[in-house]
């Protein structure tokens, strides 16, 4: 059993490890503040570009789309290369998701090696996994194994310039260092069931990974329309916890907090959204969608992945000390 199981994991790496990619992110030093400690630690070009990051991605296409983490490529005004069996390719980011951390990029060619993408609702505690990725930027195909750790995470953690809660996340205890980030997360069936995501520092063996089925539904989008139609409520918020709780006096330990503008500096309600049409205000809490109360387990986005553009859905929230209901329809 040991050595049949070994030698499928050793096939499904050979299959997976031309598909991992490197992602550069770079800047002209001119940008950049103390650019005299860029230049002594030798990480200037010759064309006066310094190297900021190196994280991973995996090709979804043989012409060169290729999925990763929002966080790896989430500065705007910064270039990012894409680095595949020596070669260099200039990559354009298609797609930004923040809420969910997934990104897609484009590079041009054709006859990629890609992987495909599985099922993450049907996953089970201690089934085998596998990850590959670009261990710091510089220790490229990297294998961990491990296994599925536990299910619908909720945790906030450090990414490259900020802080971001996430919720329903896979954990493993395969190896998942700083520059796996975007890498995949591969089932004993060599299919890709997770987009490793983060890592608690200075705790082993306890990785995230975001459940591949969202960026199916994004991947989805991008193949029929070139963009991203995503179901949303036009929100900004967080998930109600205890800190929260105790900061607003609030009379639930769930919901979805609708955040105010003073607080954050963008609006929690988004102009011409369907919030704003149902009314809604800010430092509202949606406590339920159809039913099912909002928490860590069961976040708006889970919520909204069974939900089309167009449909319509019943809200229960919080609105200056009073209960309430609304009926709201999803828009992109």
């Amino acid at each position: 059993m040991f050595l049949s199981e070994s030698r499928q994991i050793i096939r499904i790496v050979k299959h997976a490890v031309p598909a991992v990619v490197g992602i550069l992110m770079t800047q002209p030093l001119s940008q950049l503040k103390d650019k005299q400690s860029f230049q002594k630690l030798g990480l200037v070009d010759e064309n006066g570009m310094v190297k900021l990051n190196g994280c991973s991605g995996f090709f979804i296409s043989p012409d060169g789309h290729i999925l990763t983490n929002c966080h790896v490529v989430e500065d705007e005004t910064a270039t990012y290369s894409v680095v595949w069996q020596g070669e260099t390719y200039g990559g354009e980011v298609l797609v930004r998701d923040k809420e969910n951390d997934i990104a897609i990029l484009k590079i041009s060619g054709k006859g990629f090696p890609f992987l495909s993408l599985g099922d993450s609702s049907s996953l089970c505690l201690g089934q085998r996994v596998i990850t590959i990725g670009n261990a710091l930027g510089e220790f490229t195909n990297t294998v961990s194994c491990g296994v599925v750790s536990g299910l619908s995470r909720h945790i906030k953690a450090g990414l490259i310039n900020s802080t971001q809660e996430f919720s329903g996340l896979i954990q493993t205890d395969a190896a998942i260092n700083p520059g796996n980030s975007g890498g995949p997360l591969i089932n004993i069936q060599g299919k890709v069931i997770g987009i490793c995501t983060a890592v608690i520092l200075n705790v082993e063996n306890m990785g995230f990974a975001t459940p591949v089925n969202r960026a199916k539904v994004i991947w989805q989008d991008v193949q029929k329309h070139g963009k991203v139609f995503r179901p949303s409520l036009g929100i900004r918020y967080f998930l109600v916890a205890e800190q929260l709780q105790k900061g607003y006096n609030l009379p639930f330990s769930y919901g979805a907090f609708i955040i105010y503008e003073a607080d954050c500096g963008k609006k929690g309600i988004i102009p011409g959204g369907s919030a704003e049409k149902a009314g809604l205000q800010e430092g509202d809490v949606i406590l339920e969608i159809d039913g099912n109360k909002i928490n860590p387990n069961f976040d708006l986005a889970q919520a909204l992945e069974k939900s089309k553009i167009g449909d319509l859905v019943t809200i229960t929230y919080w609105h200056q000390s009073e209960k309430k209901e609304a009926s709201i329809k999803i828009e992109a």
